[in-house]
């Protein structure tokens, strides 16, 4: 059976590499499979501690400004509120959607697919959620948030007193979940399962 290699189309025969080794695309080297041992546990555990960890980065302060006497905290709700008195509509959904809703829902969808997987237990939907999942991975953009935080503390550290909070913490360990759990996460594995559990 043949597949294509997503990132220069070149025709090649379905690889199944051992775990441990790589499969890269012989044209563009681009890693077509990396089987991970045990990559269903760790998804599921991955996706459980990243919807755990997301409801305080959004709700607890980030950080903290004092300025002139003056003290402000501000957390991920505070900062698309203040785009949106802005009038910068555009921009505070496209931080809302990207910081807050999408990786919210492709925690819980990497959650249902996984638990499912685990569980051996079939599901009409688990092709849709799959599907959705990878299509929305590309968009829920942490890592942007997260550098806009970095170059707001960098320019404020020089004119006022800054002091970071929970939230803040909370969303850096919600930073390294979403990188281990797109590491963790095989997708071959995971549609090859699928594809098992719907002939069921």
């Amino acid at each position: 059976m043949y597949e294509a290699c997503p990132e220069c189309d070149l025709l090649l025969n379905r690889a199944t590499p051992e775990l441990g080794d790589k499969a890269h695309c012989p044209r563009c080297g681009y890693l077509l499979l990396r089987p991970h041992k045990h990559s269903i546990e760790r998804t599921l555990a991955l996706s459980l501690a990243g919807l755990i960890l997301i409801v305080p980065a959004n709700l607890l302060p980030m950080v903290g400004i004092k300025i002139f006497g003056n003290s402000i905290d501000g957390n991920l709700w505070t900062g698309v509120s203040a785009l949106f008195k802005e009038d910068m509509w555009a921009v505070a959904v496209l931080v809302l959607l990207s910081s807050v809703l999408l990786p919210l829902v492709n925690l819980s969808l990497a959650f249902l697919i996984s638990l499912h997987l685990f569980k051996n237990k079939a599901n009409s939907h688990l092709v849709h959620w799959m599907r959705w999942f990878q299509h929305l991975n590309e968009w829920a953009m942490l890592e942007v948030y997260a550098l806009g935080i970095i170059v707001a503390c960098v320019k404020l550290a020089g004119m006022a007193e800054l002091r970071f909070g929970l939230g803040l913490y909370a969303f850096v360990g919600l930073l390294l979940v979403n990188a281990m759990l797109a590491n963790e996460l095989d997708t071959y594995l995971f549609w090859q399962r699928i594809a098992q559990l719907g002939k069921k």
